[in-house]
């Protein structure tokens, strides 16, 4: 079952003259089927009901990906809001602090996490993730209270294992991929690669692994994936009279994060 067919039970089951399907992290949806279907219910004489549709995403970007047909039907309001500042941060933070026992926090810890929060990416729960991350570090080393240092570690910690969600459930080949990325990152001055670089270490990587290397058009396309993502960043640049315009890449995280996460994806 899918979310298409969850809508139509409810609505055959309640008989309402509106509803209101809110859908978190639209960016995550596999296709534009939901929202076509939502969008033209009552034009395609699906259902009578008035139905409307709040769509959140991150991805300032992501109407600008969406079928011309399906933009139109939405007939949307777009609406923008700023990162949390640090003030709300912190008060987003205090609440959270019932999860420690009473004395276990410094009194510099969620202060630090919402100012360093606000300064890198103002996200409530990147925030969250640091401040509980921080405390595992603590319980993890023995220590008796959660300080400033468990802050540090936790931000490279946390970094890790949200970049480790979001590659785990990749193929093998797109991990060997972004591991040449990474490589490749780490050892040159440069932050933008060709695909052909990339293609050269990556079929490197993949023969040490055992594993028969992908065609170079996949590849390409493979990052070109990973763009959409936001784990890289795709973009076509000139290069001369002789070269013509070719598609560079560059990797979104710092190479330390990706091999980390590809290691422990690896061992887990």
């Amino acid at each position: 079952m899918d979310y298409r067919d969850i809508t139509w039970d409810l609505l055959s089951e309640y008989d309402v003259d509106s509803l209101v399907v809110i859908l978190d992290e639209i960016d995550k949806l596999e296709n534009e089927d939901l929202l076509r279907s939502l969008s033209r219910a009552r034009e395609s004489g699906k259902s009578d009901t008035f139905i409307g549709v709040i769509c959140i995403s991150n991805k300032i970007e992501y109407r600008e990906r969406l079928n011309e047909r399906v933009d139109s039907s939405l007939q949307d309001n777009e609406l923008v809001f700023d990162p949390y500042g640090a003030k709300q941060l912190r008060a987003i933070l205090e609440n959270r602090k019932d999860a420690f026992k009473p004395g276990v926090l410094s009194d510099e810890v969620i202060p630090k996490t919402a100012a360093l929060a606000a300064r890198e990416h103002g996200d409530a729960r990147k925030a969250v993730e640091t401040f509980y991350e921080a405390g595992r570090l603590a319980e993890k080393n023995g220590d008796g209270q959660v300080t400033e240092a468990h802050v540090d570690e936790a931000i490279t910690q946390a970094e890790v294992n949200r970049f480790h969600r979001l590659v785990s459930g990749q193929t093998p080949h797109v991990k060997y991929i972004l591991r040449a990325l990474a490589a490749l990152t780490a050892s040159e001055e440069k932050k933008q690669f060709r695909t052909a670089e990339i293609y050269d270490l990556y079929t490197t990587i993949a023969t040490q692994e055992g594993s028969d290397p992908l065609s170079h058009d996949r590849v390409r396309r493979l990052l070109k994936e990973q763009a959409f993502l936001g784990i890289t960043e795709s973009e076509h640049t000139g290069g001369g009279d002789r070269e013509g315009s070719y598609l560079v890449h560059r990797l979104m995280r710092d190479p330390d994060i990706v091999f980390n996460a590809l290691n422990a994806d690896r061992g887990s």
